[in-house]
C-alpha cells in the first residue's frame, strides 16, 4: 500500500503536520550553539554533540549538559539523563525544564534529542533497545568518562560506583519514557527509571484488542497513528537542513523501514495471517513486553487516567511483569495523559515547567525515588506500592489514594435482555437485542489529536440501532470503581460466522464496550472518553473484554451504563455489515464485573 491516506483521512494527516511543524519550532527555548556554554549562577548548560553506536551504525546526538555549581571531580553528583517525547527535542519545555529543574537540585543533567528528532541524527526507530537503548547506552558512556563529546568535551564529576559506572537514574514521558526501559534491558549501568505516560506493547498500543486472545489484531488508532507518523515524516518541515542519516528512501523517509510496513499494514485494514504476524513481531520487539525481565533498575511507573493513546493497563502490565521478575517497581496513576491534562494538569499535579517537584504529590514521589537510588539515602521513602488520583476530591493534599495493589474485579453485575444492569441473576428478564453497523462510522469517544490541534471535540455519541446499552439502577451511596472493569459476553453474528475463518482477520467482527456515568438529570459521560476495542475471535464462543482501566465515583443517585457499540470513528472498522444480537435468559447472560473499592 502507498504511503497515501485514504481520502476520508487526508485531511487530517495534513493539518497535523502544518499545525505541528510550528509550534515545536517556535515554543522551544533557545539554546547555545554546539561547544558552548551559559551560566545562571546555580548551573552551567553546555550545548555538545555527542558521537555514540546504534544499531550497527554510528549517530550524531544533540545534546545540552547541566552542571550544577560546585559540582567538580572532588565533590561529584549523581545524573539525570532525559529525552523528548515523540516529535519533540531537547528544547522543548518539559524536558528542558526536567534538565533546569534536576541541575538546580544538585544533579547533573544531560538532556539529549531523541535519534531522528531535533537535530540529532539517524532514523526514527521506536525506541528500539538495540539502537535508541543502545544510543542512551552511548550516553551513560560519556557520563562516565569513558566517551568523550565530539569536541573533546569530558565529564569526570558524576558519582561513579566504578570505573566506567556512573550513578544515572532517568525520567521522561511517552516516547521519552520507553526509552529509559529499553536502555536499562541492554545497560545495567542504569540505577533509577521513571518512565511517564508510556507503553507496555505498541502491538496492542496502536492496535488494540481488549480480548485474551492477543494473537487476533484488534482495531487500528488510525488518528493516533497517522498522527504521529506524519510528525515523522514530515521532519523537513520542523527540522530544515536535516543531517543525511536521517533519510531512509523516498518509500520511507525518516522511519526504519519495519515501522513504515507496519503502518501501512495497519491502514490497509487487511490482516492476513503472514502479515499480522509481522506486524506483531516487530511492534512487540521494540516493546518493553518483549525484554523487561533484562530491566533490573528499580522504576517507578506514572501513567494517565485521561490517555487513550497509552492507557492504564498498560503501564499495570510492566508494573507486573517488573514485580513478577524481582525488580523494584512502583506505579502511581495520575490525573493527566495523552488525552488531557499534559499542558494544563490539575491543580496540584505535577507541572515541571512549573518547578512543582516539592509541592505536587507525583514531583515529590519522584524527588524520593532519585534520593534512594541515585543518592542512596537510605532514609528516603519510596512510598506505597501503588497510588491513583481522585478527581472527585476537592483538596490537593488528598488527591491521592493508596493501596498494596491494583484493585481486582470482584462486584457482579447481569446484563438483562430488557436492557438493564442488574446485581442477581434471578433478576435477568428474556430477552434479544439487534444492533448493526453502517459503512460509516456511527459511534464517536472521541477526536484523539483535537487538542494538539486546537479544535474542538464533539461530545461522545452512538446512534440509534447501532449500538446496545445496560444501565443499573440509582446507586443508593457513591461508588468508586478503581482498575479494569471485565465484561464476559456472549453475541450472536451469522453473516461474521460465514466468513471469520476466512484467513484474514480483518473479517472477524468488531465491537467497542465501554463505560457511561448516567447523572440524576440524565446527562451522561463517557468516563475519560476511553473505549475497549474488540476483534471477537469467534462468535460462536462467549469472550472475555478488558474495559479500559478507570479511577471513577459514580455518585450517589448516579447509574452505571455498559456501552456494546459498532463503530468508533478513532478507530478502524468492521469489513462489511455485521448485525449482532444480545441474548439474554436468567441462566444464560452476560456479565460486568467490576473493582470496586469499598469504602
Amino acid at each position: 500500500m502507498s504511503r497515501r491516506l485514504a481520502p476520508t483521512r487526508a485531511p487530517l494527516a495534513l493539518a497535523v503536520t502544518a499545525a505541528l511543524a510550528a509550534p515545536l519550532a517556535v515554543t522551544a527555548p533557545a539554546t547555545a550553539a554546539a561547544g558552548t556554554a551559559s551560566t545562571t549562577g546555580r548551573y552551567t548548560v553546555t550545548a555538545l554533540r555527542i558521537t555514540v553506536p546504534a544499531g550497527g551504525r554510528n549517530c550524531t546526538v544533540d545534546a545540552d549538559l547541566y552542571r550544577p555549581a560546585g559540582v567538580d571531580a572532588e565533590h561529584p553528583a549523581p545524573a539525570v539523563l532525559t529525552t523528548n517525547g515523540f516529535g519533540g527535542s531537547k528544547s522543548d519545555g518539559g524536558t528542558a525544564a526536567a534538565g533546569r529543574a534536576f541541575a538546580e537540585r544538585g544533579y547533573v543533567s544531560l538532556v539529549y534529542s531523541g535519534l531522528g528528532f531535533g537535530k540529532s541524527g539517524c532514523l526514527i526507530s521506536l525506541d528500539d533497545p538495540d539502537i535508541d537503548g543502545r544510543a542512551a547506552s552511548g550516553l551513560v558512556d560519556f557520563l562516565g568518562g569513558e566517551r568523550a563529546a565530539d569536541d573533546g568535551t569530558t565529564v569526570d564529576y558524576v558519582t561513579a560506583d566504578g570505573a566506567g559506572d556512573p550513578r544515572v537514574g532517568m525520567i521522561g514521558g511517552s516516547y521519552g519514557g520507553a526509552i529509559q526501559l529499553a536502555t536499562a534491558a541492554v545497560d545495567h549501568r542504569v540505577d533509577a527509571l521513571v518512565p511517564m505516560v508510556t507503553w507496555h506493547d505498541l502491538s496492542y498500543s496502536l492496535d488494540p484488542n481488549n480480548t485474551a486472545d492477543r494473537r487476533v489484531p484488534g482495531a487500528a488508532k488510525w488518528q493516533w497513528m497517522n498522527g504521529f507518523f506524519l510528525i515523522g515524516e514530515g521532519q523537513p518541515l520542523l527540522q530544515p537542513g536535516l543531517d543525511p542519516s536521517r533519510v531512509n528512501s523516498l518509500k520511507c523517509l525518516h522511519f526504519v523501514t519495519r515501522a513504515c510496513e507496519t503502518i501501512r499494514t495497519l491502514n490497509s485494514g487487511r490482516y492476513p495471517a503472514d502479515r499480522t504476524k509481522a506486524l506483531q513481531e516487530y511492534a512487540r520487539g521494540v516493546s518493553p513486553v518483549s525484554y523487561l525481565d533484562r530491566v533490573k533498575a528499580p522504576t517507578l511507573l506514572v501513567q494517565g487516567q485521561a490517555d487513550s493513546l497509552f492507557n492504564l493497563g498498560e503501564a499495570e502490565a510492566t508494573y507486573k511483569t517488573l514485580k513478577a521478575h524481582g525488580a523494584t517497581a512502583k506505579m502511581i496513576w495520575q490525573s493527566a495523559g495523552h488525552s488531557g491534562g499534559e499542558s494544563d494538569p490539575a491543580s496540584g499535579e505535577l507541572n515541571m515547567e512549573a518547578g512543582n517537584l516539592e509541592t505536587s504529590y507525583v514531583g515529590r514521589r519522584v524527588l524520593a525515588w532519585f534520593d534512594r537510588y541515585l543518592r542512596r539515602d537510605k532514609s528516603a521513602g519510596t512510598g506505597p506500592s501503588f497510588a491513583y488520583y481522585r478527581d472527585w476530591v476537592d483538596d490537593p493534599r488528598h488527591t491521592y489514594a493508596t493501596a498494596d495493589a491494583v484493585p481486582a474485579p470482584h462486584r457482579r453485575l447481569y446484563l438483562s435482555g430488557d436492557g438493564k444492569l442488574v446485581d442477581n441473576r434471578g433478576k435477568v428478564a428474556r430477552g434479544s437485542r439487534e444492533y448493526r453497523n453502517r459503512l460509516v462510522p456511527t459511534n464517536h469517544s472521541e477526536s484523539s489529536l483535537a487538542g494538539m490541534l486546537g479544535l474542538r471535540d464533539p461530545a461522545p455519541y452512538d446512534r440509534k440501532g447501532t449500538y446496545l446499552d445496560w444501565t443499573t439502577e440509582p446507586f443508593a451511596d457513591a461508588v468508586d470503581v478503581v482498575g479494569t472493569p471485565r465484561a464476559r459476553l456472549k453475541v450472536t453474528s451469522p453473516r461474521t460466522e460465514r466468513v471469520q475463518h476466512s484467513g484474514d482477520a480483518a473479517d472477524k467482527l468488531v465491537l467497542f464496550a465501554k463505560l457511561y456515568d448516567v447523572a440524576p438529570d440524565g446527562a451522561t459521560t463517557l468516563v475519560h472518553r476511553l473505549v475497549s476495542p474488540v476483534r471477537v475471535p469467534d462468535v460462536t464462543k462467549p469472550f472475555t473484554v478488558s474495559l479500559p482501566g478507570i479511577v471513577h465515583r459514580y455518585g450517589k443517585g448516579h447509574r452505571l451504563r455498559l456501552v456494546v457499540a459498532a463503530s468508533d470513528s478513532a478507530y478502524g472498522r468492521n469489513r462489511g455489515v455485521k448485525p449482532v444480537t444480545v441474548t439474554s435468559a436468567p441462566g444464560d447472560t452476560g456479565t460486568l464485573d467490576l473493582p470496586v473499592v469499598r469504602h
